[in-house]
Formats: structure tokens, C-alpha cells, sequence
């Protein structure tokens, strides 16, 4: 039983780690728009590096 609790004690440190993760990485981008774009999440990735998504970023590196 212990080792239950333990496990779900683990899982549930983990998964708050990621979103304080996540809220430090944004006020930070918020704090520091002069070192650059940061990834926006809901997007398919980064264009330059050419991540095969079918979306407008995809044309974007036809047309240069």
C-alpha cells in the first residue's frame, strides 16, 4: 500500500513540475521578447527545421 501511495505521490509531483516548468518558460518569453520567437504550443513546429507539417509555415519556405 505504501508503495501505491508513493507511486501516486511521484506521478502527481511530476505532472505539478511540468506545468510550474511551463509557467516559468512563458514568463520568461513574456519577460525576454528580444532573444526571439519562442515556440507557441499549439503549432506544429519549428518551419526552419523543416518538421514536415502541412500547415501555411510549410508554404511560407516555398515562396522564399
Amino acid at each position: 500500500m505504501t508503495t501505491y501511495l508513493v507511486a501516486i505521490a511521484f506521478i502527481f509531483g511530476l505532472a505539478t513540475a511540468g506545468i510550474l516548468v511551463d509557467r516559468i518558460y512563458r514568463r520568461f518569453a513574456a519577460r525576454n521578447p528580444q532573444l526571439g520567437p519562442f515556440r507557441d504550443p499549439g503549432k506544429c513546429g519549428c518551419c526552419s527545421a523543416g518538421s514536415g507539417c502541412d500547415s501555411a509555415c510549410s508554404t511560407d519556405l516555398n515562396q522564399r
